[in-house]
């Protein structure tokens, strides 16, 4: 995550012990006493995720979520110490993507902050230019960043294993030999008797395939190659 987890609360002890349990995830943030001043945040700041008091003086969580929905798509995570469903509803028909209410479990709270996380990462994905964004089922594949989900989760390939898939994705249903994948990801001449290609295959199979014996994107096609 580059950029930062914004909390808006007037009370300064709860915008502490978020700024805490979120720390601690490895996340990190940025505090805001009013609704004013995390609009200017937004403004100067790399924001990628908003949990935003409801109830504040001057300027409510309700306006401000307006406000921020009328120019940023960042998830935003309403939280209140009301649990009424009206209060929900208002929260959620002003741009809110999740409500949680106090007192609030910080396990449940990391958990909807990292959903939400992985939903809008998803989303930018796939709405980025087609020529650096491949998705096949649940395999979303960023060319530019290099940077690979399977359902939603993110997965972390060394890059040669990005190079084979990234090969195999851009030939979909195309049976690539092991020589052909080998002489274009190594850019060296390939000798019958290496088991590099296999045993890179066998790696990226275990971490995109849920199981890795029965794939459902990387196939073998005996005595010829691999193909999705």
């Amino acid at each position: 995550m580059k950029g930062y987890i914004l909390i808006v609360d007037d009370d300064e002890n709860i915008r502490n012990l978020l700024s805490i349990y979120l720390e601690n995830e490895g996340f990190k943030t940025i505090k805001a006493e009013s609704a004013k001043r995390a609009i200017e945040f937004i403004e100067e700041k790399d924001i990628e995720l908003i949990l935003l008091d409801i109830m504040m003086p001057e300027l409510d969580g309700i306006e401000a979520c307006m406000r921020i929905r009328k120019e940023n798509n960042m998830p935003i995570i309403m939280i209140s110490a009301k649990s009424e469903d009206m209060d929900k509803i208002h929260g959620l028909t002003a741009g809110a993507d999740d409500y949680i209410t106090k007192p609030f479990n910080p396990l449940e709270l990391i958990a909807r902050v990292k959903s939400q996380l992985r939903r809008y990462q998803k989303y930018n994905i796939a709405n980025n230019d087609s020529k650096i964004t491949i998705e096949i089922g649940e395999l979303i594949i960023n060319t530019d960043t290099r940077q690979v989900w399977i359902s939603e989760n993110e997965a972390r390939l060394t890059p040669k294993e990005f190079d084979i898939l990234e090969l195999l994705a851009r030939n979909k249903g195309i049976v690539l030999s092991i020589r052909k994948i080998y002489e274009e990801v190594w850019k060296e001449e390939f000798f019958k008797s290496d088991n590099t290609v296999s045993v890179h295959i066998t790696n990226l199979r275990e971490k995109i395939e849920a199981d890795p014996k029965a794939p459902i994107y990387i196939k073998t096609i005996w005595g010829v190659g691999y193909k999705i």
